[in-house]
């Protein structure tokens, strides 16, 4: 019986952190991978590399089940997330607390463990803006751009891991993340925009209005328009330029999934982001092995 029991709440902690869900963490692991990948030219040190991405797990993990605690009275009036365990009152509050707290120490560890003394300075920030965006909703109008924060700031650490300096081009990188971020999390909060107005949430949906697709195609331009920038200062070649017209026909394709605002496609576009993301990355990446190759 007690078998039973842990199996079942080990099975409700996963829920709580989104583990059936990795879309937000591969869109967390992406930007820092354009950054790691940048700041490398290329050839990142693997032990670098698997904290980067065992911390990106874990810090998202730990993000949603503070952003639970944060919206339980809220979750449990949106149909989405009214099955959430703590929405649903499966868990206890302290326990999603808890759970955020072993996995925030638990990465934190790696970083002292593994990581230069820049990079830890830069993770109690990059801690701080994960915790607090739960509670930016409540005042900060445009909720997406603090996201975007949060979610790139990924970026400076590993330019920080990588080289112990942060130049000028990692935060014109974490700003392209930031336009991107507010595009996807826009589409997330069109699906939810009915139920966000009658709970007082705040979210860029809602501030954009009837402009909200407007919007979200000029931040996914503004993004594209910085990554061409970093392309052009940083010398890279076709492969990266094959990369960001990938990644400009996939949200030319997300314009044609919410022009008309229905929820399901509005979700379906935000999911579908994970593949910009990925088109970036996969131009960045294959323009140094190609110039690795060229050179041995």
């Amino acid at each position: 019986m007690h078998t039973t029991s842990t199996q079942s709440r080990l099975s409700l902690y996963l829920k709580l952190v989104r583990f059936d869900r990795p879309i937000g963490t591969l869109l967390l692991l992406w930007p820092t991978l354009w950054g790691l990948w940048i700041a490398s030219q290329g050839l990142p040190d693997w032990g670098i590399l698997i904290v980067f991405v065992l911390g990106t797990l874990l810090m998202r993990s730990a993000g949603c089940a503070i952003n639970d605690y944060a919206d339980r009275d809220f979750d449990r009036h949106v149909k989405r997330t009214e099955t959430r365990p703590l929405a649903a009152q499966l868990i206890a509050p302290k326990e999603a607390l808890l759970v955020a707290a072993v996995l925030a120490l638990v990465a934190l560890a790696l970083v002292i463990a593994f990581l230069n003394t820049m990079a830890l300075k830069l993770s109690v920030v990059a801690a701080a803006l994960a915790a607090s965006y739960p509670f930016a909703k409540r005042f900060f109008v445009i909720p997406q751009a603090y996201l975007g924060l949060a979610f790139g700031f990924g970026i400076p650490m590993a330019f920080a891991a990588a080289t112990n300096h942060v130049p000028a081009m990692a935060w014109w990188l974490l700003a392209a993340n930031a336009f991107w971020t507010i595009a996807y999390d826009t589409e997330y909060a069109m699906v939810d925009r009915d139920d966000d107005l009658k709970i007082g949430i705040r979210t860029s949906a809602i501030l954009f209005a009837r402009f909200d697709v407007a919007a979200v195609m000029l931040c996914y331009l503004l993004a594209l328009v910085i990554l061409a920038g970093i392309g052009k200062v940083c010398g890279l070649g076709w492969a990266y330029w094959l990369g960001l017209v990938t990644a400009t026909a996939i949200a030319l394709y997300h314009y044609s999934l919410i022009r008309h605002r229905e929820r399901e496609k509005c979700f379906k576009a935000f999911l579908h982001n994970n593949w910009f993301g990925a088109a970036v990355f996969a131009g960045i990446a294959l323009d140094y092995a190609m110039r690795s190759s060229a050179s041995s």
